[in-house]
């Protein structure tokens, strides 16, 4: 055989150590999410989209924080019925006491028992309850502390809060999101209960705190696209985020982003938000509205 009719000799490529393939998978891992936030800027315009300022929220908008209006539920659903948001992260009860909303399948913030952020703190025991003071911010969780005090045939009065400095002076306040975790992470006397435990107790069943509402509109497609990308991205990266936070402390964010709060809308959430409505039509003289969901 001439040399020129040789087989090239074949070349094993070098072993890999354990500790490279680490590494290896990680840069790539780390390029493929920089490519995905990269892909995730500036893709909302012309669409103009709010959010809740709270640590539970951070992961639905992954990628998209410079394109968000962060402000307060009630603040937030106030906009958006307006017309000066096209989607918002609201609470359930927008959707429900108003007509005219999508609401995108699959995304919500949610619970299966203790949310720990939302709850009610007592001095005194519920039955002696005569008024509530509530976080002006809250929409849901308000409706919520009604509808789980009603089936217990209580019927406190409910008046806004004047501030968060005052909540501990109260006998009983109804506290939600970030003020909440603060509140039951330092001294106080009350004792708390946490309306996501309560409502498992008495249903069974998760409960949706927040979802993604649209205006109905048939150009918005692309929107909901990204939305659903934005709740991906956070999801595949909700490691990093509770690592890279800086709210708390590492353990709190560990338990309360992988624990206490989920993020998808199946089948039992859906019976849960029929659940809430069954409950809310008899405790509730406002005319209730079924969602309309939308992919």
């Amino acid at each position: 055989m001439k040399d020129s009719d040789k087989l090239p000799e074949l070349r094993l490529a070098p072993i890999e150590s354990a500790d490279d393939l680490a590494h290896r998978v990680e840069r790539e891992q780390r390029s493929a999410n920089v490519q995905r936030e990269s892909d995730l800027e500036n893709s909302l315009a012309p669409f103009r989209v709010g959010s809740v300022p709270y640590l539970n929220a951070v992961p639905l908008t992954r990628g998209l924080e410079s394109q968000i209006e962060f402000i307060p539920p009630a603040q937030l659903a106030e906009k958006l019925r307006r017309g000066d948001l096209d989607a918002a992260l609201v609470s359930i009860t927008e959707v429900l006491f108003h007509d005219g909303y999508d609401v995108l399948d699959g995304i919500a913030v949610a619970s299966l028992g203790e949310v720990f952020s939302v709850f009610l703190a007592h001095r005194i025991p519920l039955e002696q309850v005569t008024e509530v003071f509530c976080d002006t911010a809250s929409l849901t969780s308000v409706n919520l502390l009604r509808v789980l005090l009603a089936e217990r045939g209580l019927k406190p009065e409910f008046k806004p809060l004047p501030s968060y400095a005052e909540a501990g002076q109260h006998e009983a306040v109804l506290l939600i999101g970030n003020p909440a975790i603060e509140f039951r992470r330092a001294p106080h006397a009350h004792e708390i209960w946490d309306l996501g435990t309560a409502w498992l107790e008495l249903t069974k069943l998760p409960f949706v705190y927040a979802i993604w509402a649209l205006r109905r509109s048939k150009d918005n497609d692309r929107l909901r696209r990204q939305l659903r990308e934005a709740r991906d991205f956070g999801m595949d990266t909700l490691d990093y985020i509770i690592s890279s936070r800086s709210d708390y402390d590492l353990n709190f964010r560990r338990d309360y982003l992988g624990w206490h709060i989920h993020y998808h809308l199946g089948a039992d959430e859906k019976r849960g938000i029929a659940k809430f409505i069954e409950l809310l039509r008899q405790h509730s003289p406002q005319p209730v509205f079924p969602p309309r969901f939308v992919v």
